[in-house]
């Protein structure tokens, strides 16, 4: 089986990026794999991807590249041009143009796959407008649908039915969107995010390091881990706050460490390519989002052999998190009840190790073989009886 996925850009670093890859790079074992990138700015990606995919982009951004159009002046002028294909409400609408338009409009209609699985919503509404009937159309939604604006949320609508399968990171949106989709004009699975097939690095639990990683944005809830790991440092002021990331909310999450006098305590700490190493070196994970539509971090953490403390915010850690087990849930946006788990662990080291080992086993769920599996049950289910062929 031939399988395309397609990505916004595959040269960044996203999540939607990093999982792209490792679910490739495990059906590409069995199928014939390939990533398609709308866009391209580097030579190579900076993620991870395995040889056995194939890698190609539409608009290649890089400042010696060759633009495949007769007319040179033409395609510069449409690259300057909005886009008219995606909707102004999609959040990365700048990054399209009227030139991705006519590049994504021919790729669609002159594919040549078994499958393809767009990756958000743009490009989930171009393929079901434009990808050819003989190919099985699958839309990845990495976003709660609550998350869309309302333009987007009319057009999901409206297309979403031709598609021939969506999937969702949780149970909780695959039920929001076959709610909101006419009944059972499409199908919706829940198929969650793999962990990469290595060998993980592993907590020995002897560091004072409580460990957090994501974009220094608002939505992460970081001014709420600060706030709670001083309650923590009155307590315990030999223990670490190390928080991985960048972000617009930098320098403001540096002032509020500052000004509660955590400058030896909370550390802000740039991205690395190692986080599975920074992990290990940590001893409990803290996840203060104020919602989040899966947790990569969260099994990664497990992998690792963390115990996670999270917020129980809409979505993801719940359907992750086993509460008591393998970490804590605590109420949303209660910064003394976080604090109060958080040194609830520290105090308790046999608690601590014992949630440890429950993470290892718990990280099993999301082995990428795993989760590859539920792809390839979807896609036989898929392919024998496509629907957009039918004209159903």
């Amino acid at each position: 089986m031939k399988i395309t996925f397609m990505l916004l850009d595959a040269f960044d670093v996203d999540g939607t990026v990093r999982t792209t890859f490792t679910l490739a790079g495990e059906l590409a074992r069995r199928h014939d794999v390939e990533v398609v990138s709308v866009l391209r700015n580097a030579d190579r990606p900076v993620l991870p991807l395995s040889d056995r995919v194939r890698l190609r982009s539409l608009v290649d951004l890089r400042p010696d590249a060759k633009v495949p159009w007769p007319n040179t002046a033409r395609a510069e002028r449409l690259m300057a041009e909005p886009t008219r294909m995606v909707h102004p409400e999609e959040r990365c609408y700048n990054k399209f143009s009227a030139w991705t338009d006519v590049r994504i409009t021919r790729f669609m209609k002159r594919l040549r796959t078994n499958v393809l699985v767009t990756t958000r919503a743009g490009l989930n509404l171009a393929a079901a407008r434009y990808a050819p009937g003989r190919v099985v159309v699958i839309g990845q939604e990495h976003l709660q649908l609550g998350i869309h604006q309302p333009g987007i949320l009319a057009e999901i609508k409206e297309w979403y039915p031709r598609l021939d399968a969506l999937t969702c990171l949780t149970v909780a949106d695959r039920e929001d969107y076959e709610a909101t989709l006419p009944n059972g004009s499409c199908p919706v699975y829940t198929i969650g995010n793999g962990l990469p097939d290595q060998v993980y690095p592993r907590s020995r639990q002897e560091n004072k390091v409580v460990v957090a990683a994501g974009r220094m944005v608002w939505i992460k809830g970081y001014d709420l881990l600060i706030g709670a790991f001083a309650k923590v440092v009155e307590k315990h002021p030999e223990w670490r706050l190390r928080i991985y990331g960048q972000g617009v909310r930098r320098e403001e999450l540096l002032r509020k460490a500052t000004r509660l006098g955590l400058y030896n305590n909370v550390l802000l700490m740039e991205p690395t390519d190692d986080m599975e190493g920074e992990l290990a070196k940590a001893s409990i994970l803290a996840m203060s989002s104020r919602a989040e539509p899966f947790g990569m971090t969260i099994i990664e953490a497990f992998a690792c052999g963390l115990p996670v403390v999270g917020f129980d915010c809409p979505r993801g850690p719940r359907e992750i998190i086993n509460d008591g087990h393998d970490g804590f849930l605590v109420p949303p946006a209660d910064v003394d009840a976080f604090a109060e788990t958080l040194i609830r662990l520290i105090d308790d080291e046999d608690l601590r190790h014992r949630m440890a080992r429950n993470a290892l086993a718990s990280a099993e769920r999301f082995d990428v073989a795993a989760i590859a599996g539920l792809w390839e049950k979807m896609l036989t289910e898929l392919r024998t009886e496509p629907r957009r062929r039918t004209g159903r």
